[in-house]
């Protein structure tokens, strides 16, 4: 069994909203002359600051609480945070050189949204109240609805 804070796993979602924050904000300066994705961006930016207090808020009630669980399910989150839309060659948001274009900026934000929205399901699943974050998962889908439909109407 693998003992881990919930504190700790809600930290690394405070994280992952700022990377977001730092993501959108770059995003909607780098194609400022696409009015309409420029403004989903900055849109976007402002949801994950909300995010980020969300889960400031359910760091302090969690507090270093620790919950026991199988050793899968600690590599499972750790997975997700790892992964190439989390985390850079300096612990940060990779590299975006390789966005030149609207639609690799959306499909990036795309595939960041869905693992957000996977790594926030899990953090659910060890909350005793899940209201907070039912709202945050919620609103995370709604991100992937307008990321998808912008992509379409393109």
């Amino acid at each position: 069994m693998n003992m881990y804070s919930v504190g700790e796993i809600i930290e690394m979602a405070v994280q992952t909203e700022r990377l977001g924050y730092q993501f959108y904000t770059e995003m909607a300066e780098r194609f400022k002359d696409d009015q309409k994705l420029s403004e989903l961006c900055g849109t976007l930016a402002l949801k994950e600051k909300s995010h980020e207090a969300v889960f400031n808020k359910l760091k302090e009630t969690a507090g270093a609480e620790e919950i026991e669980g199988p050793e899968e399910f600690g590599q499972y989150m750790r997975a997700l945070v790892e992964s190439e839309f989390f985390i850079g060659k300096e612990k940060s948001l990779p590299s975006l050189e390789h966005v030149t274009s609207v639609d690799e900026a959306v499909d990036f934000a795309l595939g960041f949204e869905k693992e957000t929205l996977l790594y926030f399901i899990g953090l659910r699943s060890m909350l005793n109240d899940t209201t907070a974050i039912d709202g945050v998962i919620n609103e995370e889908r709604s991100h992937i609805a307008w990321l998808s439909r912008f992509r379409e109407e393109r």
